[in-house]
C-alpha cells in the first residue's frame, strides 16, 4: 500500500470512528457515509473490513440496539422494519431481531396507551375526527392498520 492510499485509509478509519462516536451505525450506512467523502472503494471496503474485524461494526447488534430503541418512543414494528430496510441491513437479520422482539413486545398494549393519552387530549371535539386524528397519529408511528382500527373501535365506545 503506497503512503497516499495509507493516509486515505487512517483519514477514513478516524471518519468512521467519529460516526461511531455518536452512535452505532449498519455497515451500508457506514459505507454511504464514506462515499459522501470521496474515498475509493477499496479504501472504504478495508475500513468496513477493519471496524467488522475489531467489532465496531455488526449489523445483527445495531439491529438490535436500534429496535430497542425506538420500541421506547414508542414506535410501531412496521416503522422500524422500514427504518431498518433503509439502514442497509439484511432482510433476514431484520425479521430475526423483530420477531426476537414480539415475545415481549405487545403492540395492541402501546396502542391502546397511546390511543387512550390522545382521545383524552381530543376530549372537546367531534367523536369522528377525534377517531380520524388518532388513527392518523398511530399509522405514522408505524403501528399496524388492523391493531389500530381494533383498538380504536374499543375506546370510542367508552370515551364516546
Amino acid at each position: 500500500m503506497n503512503k497516499k492510499n495509507a493516509d486515505s485509509l487512517e483519514k477514513a478509519k478516524g471518519y468512521a470512528f467519529l460516526l461511531l462516536k455518536f452512535r452505532q451505525r449498519s455497515e451500508k450506512e457506514l459505507e454511504q457515509r464514506l462515499k459522501r467523502k470521496k474515498f475509493s472503494e477499496e479504501i472504504i471496503r478495508k475500513t468496513v473490513e477493519f471496524l467488522r474485524e475489531k467489532e465496531f461494526l455488526n449489523d445483527n447488534l445495531f439491529a438490535k440496539s436500534w429496535i430497542e430503541s425506538r420500541i421506547k418512543r414508542p414506535f410501531g414494528l412496521r416503522r422500524i422494519k422500514e427504518e431498518l430496510k433503509d439502514k442497509g441491513l439484511d432482510k433476514q437479520i431484520i425479521e430475526e431481531k423483530i420477531s426476537e422482539v414480539k415475545e415481549s413486545y405487545s403492540e395492541e398494549a402501546v396502542v391502546e396507551q397511546l390511543a387512550r393519552m390522545r382521545l383524552g387530549k381530543l376530549k372537546g371535539i367531534e367523536a369522528f375526527a377525534a377517531r380520524r386524528r388518532v388513527y392518523a397519529y398511530l399509522i405514522r408511528r408505524g403501528f399496524s392498520p388492523e391493531v389500530v382500527t381494533e383498538v380504536i373501535n374499543q375506546l370510542c365506545e367508552q370515551f364516546y
